[in-house]
């Protein structure tokens, strides 16, 4: 039986009122929307004037134990003096309930956009990742996935062949240019890396500056290699992604080993990410915040131009990988 789609409809204010006030938590101002799609993330202020965030989680992605999970996992790195924002434990709980819908509190933390181009700041997320991934390797996730082929590639390819975004006329090199790209990836895969638990999706948007930085939303967290950590802090020309991986690195290793060997993992997990990502705005369309953010997503300029993007990942995937400094 094909499993009921889902939506957001029911969070209405008052039913968001209601399901804090099941927890003790009386709102006082407005729910602020934040930018989150995958579940609804709200700001408020209580009775006393503290300010929250209130994360009502998607149906159907996550069980309950892969979200306790990753609430463990957020507990672990704060006892680890890791700048997290972990799940506010109320009535010995961190995962709440309301009428169908699992719900989280956290503390409001503010902060400013992390600089990707700011050297001092990627040495301060390169020590703390070694120290997220210290906690993180002493064992894996039971529950939560563990990043490979199928959810990546195997399942996004099927998806996107029983979907009707890409144009009828694009159909033939849309698909044989995705499966070139599919047979690539599968020739660099490879499974020899250390499993640990991840963040996930460690882009710059899910770091805060404060007086160092503050990693937040771990809600894809997954075991996988400890690059997947790393490489999507990452930008601009070789040279500067060497100097980048150069600074992350060295800070990284005060804390934890690297083995280089993962570096042959960026370019596949770069391509892993851009076939996923296609495959999940196709698999969300029906969320009304989907085509409102995503315009561009049932345009057919996209379409070519993924055609365009899958011919460079290929050509990536054959250059030569990234390697660091003769000092490692």
């Amino acid at each position: 039986m094909m499993q009921q789609a889902f939506n957001f409809d029911a969070l209405t204010p008052d039913f968001m009122w209601y399901a804090l006030e099941s927890i003790g938590i009386r709102a006082e101002s407005g729910l602020l929307p934040l930018n989150s799609y995958e579940n609804r993330v709200y700001q408020f202020t209580d009775e006393e004037r503290q300010r929250y965030v209130v994360k009502f989680y998607r149906p159907q992605r996550w069980s309950k134990e892969q979200i306790l999970e990753e609430h463990k996992f957020t507990c672990e790195l704060l006892e680890a003096d890791v700048p997290v924002a972990p799940p506010i434990q109320l009535n010995g709980e961190t995962l709440h309930h309301y009428q169908g819908y699992m719900f989280a509190l956290f503390a409001s933390v503010g902060g400013r956009q992390f600089e990707v181009d700011n050297f001092d700041q990627l040495e301060g997320v390169g020590r703390f990742l070694g120290r997220i991934h210290k906690v993180s390797s002493v064992y894996q996730f039971q529950h939560r996935p563990t990043i490979g082929l199928e959810e990546y590639l195997y399942q996004p390819r099927k998806l996107l062949e029983n979907s009707t975004f890409i144009p009828m006329h694009l159909e033939s090199a849309f698909f044989n240019d995705l499966d070139m790209l599919i047979t690539e990836l599968e020739t660099h895969w490879h499974n020899q890396h250390q499993v640990i638990r991840l963040h996930g999706d460690c882009h710059p948007g899910n770091i805060l500056w404060r007086d160092g930085p503050m990693f937040v939303d771990l809600d894809d967290s997954r075991n996988g290699p400890a690059i997947q950590d790393i490489w999507m802090l990452l930008s601009g020309e070789r040279h500067d992604k060497l100097a980048q991986l150069d600074t992350i690195l060295e800070a990284y290793q005060e804390f934890s080993q690297f083995n280089s060997s993962e570096l042959k993992l960026i370019e596949p997990l770069r391509g892993l990410r851009m076939v996923h990502y296609m495959a999940w705005l196709a698999k969300r369309w029906e969320d009304p915040a989907f085509p409102i953010a995503f315009p561009w997503f049932a345009d057919p300029k996209y379409w070519e131009n993924q055609v365009l993007s899958f011919k460079e990942q290929i050509a990536a995937l054959n250059e030569p990988t990234l390697s660091l400094s003769p000092q490692w």
